[in-house]
């Protein structure tokens, strides 16, 4: 559905802070399937832990985030081309077994509520079909502006 350079289109965040690589599935609005290949390469991996390299569960989590910006519709992203859709609160997420290198996540995200305030989603992050984490997340549009007043 979308390949790198697609997603680069829409997505703000750039390498190595980009963990999105490929969506499979999208729904304007609705929901996301995406993927993200875990690499020994990553730099996190050289201090967490160097001896049994973990994905930091914070990262997990900004994947899923990652993937939410994408649902957000193009329309609603270009009339809102002076914000930043930034996370406000992260409920609920379990880590039920730890992301190791050679891991391919498979991420799928769901809108549960979309107002002129706050985006929330559902998000479960499977590897070979077996759920590894999985929550909530709670989003709002801030100005450009005001991030560094």
């Amino acid at each position: 559905m979308m390949n790198i350079t697609e997603i680069n289109e829409r997505i703000k965040q750039r390498p190595p802070f980009q963990m999105i690589e490929r969506v499979v599935e999208l729904e304007p609005n609705v929901s996301a399937k995406g993927i993200k290949c875990v690499s020994v390469n990553e730099p996190y991996f050289m201090g967490h832990f160097p001896d049994a390299p973990i994905m930091p569960g914070v990262l997990i989590i900004e994947c899923a985030a990652q993937l939410c910006s994408l649902v957000i519709a193009p329309e609603n992203a270009a009339s809102d081309a002076d914000k930043l859709y930034v996370l406000l609160k992260v409920k609920d997420f379990k880590f039920l077994k730890p992301v190791i290198p050679g891991d391919r996540l498979e991420i799928e995200v769901k809108c549960t509520l979309a107002s002129a305030a706050a985006y929330e989603f559902s998000a479960v992050i499977s590897v070979d079909g077996k759920t590894r984490a999985k929550g909530s997340m709670l989003f709002t549009a801030i100005d450009k502006s005001t991030v560094y007043e």
